[in-house]
């Protein structure tokens, strides 16, 4: 999902260069994915940015792996429902999702594109489709990361707070909009306000998803309820957490957390970046990655 207007950074940050051969965050997802096994990459992304995403990423990626686009608009809402008056953006990531679908044949993958996940995620998301979902199509996958290893030291982050059975499937998960570290630990501020505290350990969603096509439906229906609801609300968000949450809960669906040992880092402001650029000059000079990504 690469269609976001980089509030909080300030600018398409989708596209800023972090690695020394001027690769970015996508690039590195995209290649720990395909050395995963992952063999279609569908990006979604803003007709806006259509000719700058195809010149930075298009053209070396549809070198390396097979390359097709979705278009994410604001005016992409089913039949009989309309767009709010003073709405300006499209509705988020769960939008984003279904906006893809026309694209997808097959069990899939879902991240952001500014997001560095870690190449054991990828590993993890590509076993989990292979040997579990083809069983059970109403099984999906969450890679779940630990809070501490996902913040930024430059401001709030979301994330989606997970809780889990006995048996390390999701029972709820939870999207918190505003979470950051302070000197006396971590907290959230909730939407009256408030602020709750949290440990750090807790395991979180970071929209690194495993799906089988039995998505959808719900989807669709989640999305339609979610416009009804919100008529009068033109900043909404359709966040794919919420729409799966509520699959769990209507039984429609269960979720495997598959943990993952990996830090996060991504460019959420862009005073994350030069953080981000020495992170993945580290994990070069440890053999992770060779210096230039797509020779």
């Amino acid at each position: 999902m690469a269609a976001g207007l980089g509030a909080r950074y300030g600018g398409l940050k989708q596209m800023d260069p972090v690695g020394p051969g001027g690769e970015a965050v996508l690039d590195y997802a995209v290649f720990d994915a395909k050395r995963a096994g992952f063999g279609k990459f569908i990006f979604v992304i803003r007709k806006e940015i259509e000719q700058d995403f195809r010149q930075l990423f298009g053209r070396h990626f549809a070198k390396h792996v097979n390359v097709d686009y979705a278009f994410q608009a604001l005016d992409m809402v089913p039949a009989g429902h309309y767009v709010p008056p003073g709405r300006q953006k499209p509705w988020g990531t769960g939008h984003a999702v279904l906006c893809a679908a026309s694209a997808l044949d097959r069990p899939f993958a879902v991240i952001n594109a500014d997001d560095f996940y870690g190449a054991e995620s990828f590993r993890v998301l590509a076993r989990f489709l292979t040997q579990s979902v083809p069983a059970n199509p109403n099984l999906f996958g969450m890679v779940g990361f630990q809070l501490d290893r996902t913040l930024s030291e430059h401001g709030t982050v979301a994330r989606g707070l997970c809780q889990t059975d006995a048996e390390g499937y999701l029972a709820s998960v939870e999207e918190l909009t505003a979470i950051e570290r302070q000197p006396g630990g971590i907290r959230n501020k909730e939407a009256d306000g408030n602020y709750r505290n949290l440990t750090g350990q807790e395991i979180v969603s970071l929209n690194c998803w495993g799906f089988s096509m039995g998505l959808f439906d719900g989807l669709r229906r989640q999305f339609g309820e979610f416009l009804d609801r919100n008529e009068g609300s033109p900043k909404a968000e359709f966040y794919l957490p919420t729409a799966v949450n509520a699959l769990i809960r209507e039984g429609r669906a269960r979720v495997k957390v598959l943990p993952t040992p990996c830090h996060w880092f991504g460019v959420t402001y862009r005073e994350d970046r030069p953080v981000v650029m020495a992170e993945i000059r580290a994990q070069i000079r440890a053999g992770e990655y060779p210096e230039r990504l797509w020779i």
